[in-house]
């Protein structure tokens, strides 16, 4: 890789002359100037980022807080797998990353484990805000402290963050009622499992609801849509009772929406009803959903692929911190779409 030094001498100017062109310090003549850039392009030329971190004479800090996981709710072990590759890769610029995990059900750790993050001193944030009220609390202090900060995965509106890495939640939702659909032919109607006392806590949950409901809308179906808030997922027995008393009363329900990454336990659950063949749609590759989609238990599932959400949020805030650089409002993730028969290939 050429140095300054190596372009001043081509450019026969002084490495003070590139210097000056490189941080746009002005003092150059243009003719000087256009020459010095004609050759930091053909050389591909790119500002040493070690050097600079080490020019700080002090490591950078990024904090994340993201929702803990455990064996039946695996989902954030994904973008935590994203950050730890990341992370390999930042040290060498001086970089620090430090994990902060909240239980996403209780708020109180939401803000407990804030402070303990703010204590630590980051110079940058990576934030899921599960809880809009108590982000905006969050962030608050954040601003007050001048912290960049990068919303993961849940997109909220009217905040300062400098970015947001994740799906669109209103799409993915409208997505998953196209599926829907498509294996119902406006035959029979459709159960959406909530999995929260309220799904205004979190915002992508209530987007992908949104979405789904808006599409048969907009179709003007002949589907009839029924809403049931199930949050107690760790009794097995009262959830197939739940179901099954919802099943006999509605016998015209042919699909089941999950919007979120628990679709398997209540695949689990409705085969040990036996119920007639019905179409379940929910969202992520976790290892326990892809076994049900092996199985033929669950029709579709909508992957975002968060291991690279995870590891692009720590790219983008060394890229911010180390060089000044942007990083794009939002960020997408794909919604790919997960079958029995592509699982094996995506």
């Amino acid at each position: 890789m050429k140095t300054i030094k190596d372009i001043a001498k081509e450019a026969n100017v002084s490495t003070g002359t590139v210097d000056r062109v490189l941080h746009n310090r002005g003092g150059v003549s243009k003719k000087t100037e256009e020459e010095i850039k004609r050759l930091l392009k053909r050389n591909n030329f790119k500002t040493n980022i070690i050097a600079r971190s080490l020019a700080m004479k002090k490591n950078i800090k990024i904090a994340t807080l993201l929702p803990s996981f455990n064996e039946e709710n695996i989902f954030w072990k994904a973008p935590l797998i994203g950050i730890g590759l990341a992370q390999e890769e930042v040290e060498i610029f001086g970089v620090k990353v430090q994990n902060f995990e909240f239980d996403q059900f209780k708020v109180s750790t939401y803000l407990s484990e804030f402070k303990a993050l703010l204590d630590s001193k980051p110079d940058g944030v990576i934030i899921v805000p599960t809880f809009r009220k108590e982000t905006q609390q969050i962030v608050l202090k954040l601003e007050q402290h001048n912290i960049p900060y990068i919303f993961l995965n849940i997109d909220i509106e009217g905040f300062k963050n400098i970015s947001f890495i994740g799906q669109d939640s209103y799409k993915s939702g409208f997505l998953a009622g196209k599926l829907m659909h498509l294996c119902l032919q406006d035959a029979g109607s459709i159960l959406i499992i909530q999995t929260r006392s309220s799904i205004d806590d979190n915002n992508a949950i209530s987007k992908r609801i949104s979405g789904f409901t808006d599409y048969f809308s907009e179709k003007k179906a002949n589907i009839k849509i029924n809403k049931v808030n199930t949050s107690n997922l760790d009794n097995t027995s009262a959830l197939i009772e739940k179901l099954s008393s919802i099943l006999k009363k509605d016998s015209s329900i042919r699909g089941v929406f999950v919007p979120n990454s628990k679709i398997s336990i209540f695949a689990d659950c409705i085969e040990e009803l036996k119920f007639q063949k019905l179409s379940l749609i929910g969202f992520d590759g976790t290892e326990q959903n892809i076994r049900c989609l092996k199985e033929d238990k669950v029709s579709f599932l909508i992957s975002q692929k968060p291991v690279k959400q995870g590891y692009k949020s720590i790219k983008l805030m060394t890229n911010y911190l180390l060089e000044k650089k942007q990083p794009p409002f939002k960020i997408y993730s794909p919604m790919e779409i997960l079958t029995k028969e592509n699982i094996n290939f995506s």
